[in-house]
């Protein structure tokens, strides 16, 4: 098993980055994106690094449908991308899309997939149990 988000982040160090599912309007009312405003997540914005956040959109801009795997893989692969080419700080990737966006662990898991041997992100550990099978 590899480097595993914690359930419960309260503190994060001064390199370390909260990555929680967004919807594409930015309006983080709930959940983990409740959480990413103590953090820096920027009200209005849904996508990308913020404070220390990163947002990865999982709900619609009118945040009434939930975005299909497809259409939330390339925010993954570009926060991938945005981590390997900012080895110097840490990712904690919250369970995305699985909260009030309703998706299956089984589904958002394998976005993940590319991110297995990338030493400074870290998944949640059900990511992790979907990918080692």
């Amino acid at each position: 098993m590899g480097k595993i988000t914690s359930n419960r982040i309260t503190n994060l160090n001064l390199n370390e980055i909260f990555v929680f599912g967004s919807n594409l309007s930015g309006f983080h009312a709930g959940g983990a994106a409740r959480i990413a405003l103590d953090w820096g997540a920027i009200w209005g914005n849904g996508v990308g690094l913020q404070g220390k956040t990163y947002a990865i959109p999982t709900k619609s801009q009118d945040m009434i449908r939930t975005l299909t795997i497809e259409e939330i893989k390339p925010y993954v692969n570009d926060f991938i991308n945005f981590a390997k080419n900012n080895p110097t700080l840490i990712f904690f990737v919250t369970e995305i899309g699985c909260g009030i966006a309703g998706l299956k662990h089984e589904d958002v898991a394998p976005l993940f997939k590319n991110a297995i041997n990338v030493d400074n992100i870290y998944l949640p550990e059900k990511f992790w149990n979907i990918l080692n099978n």
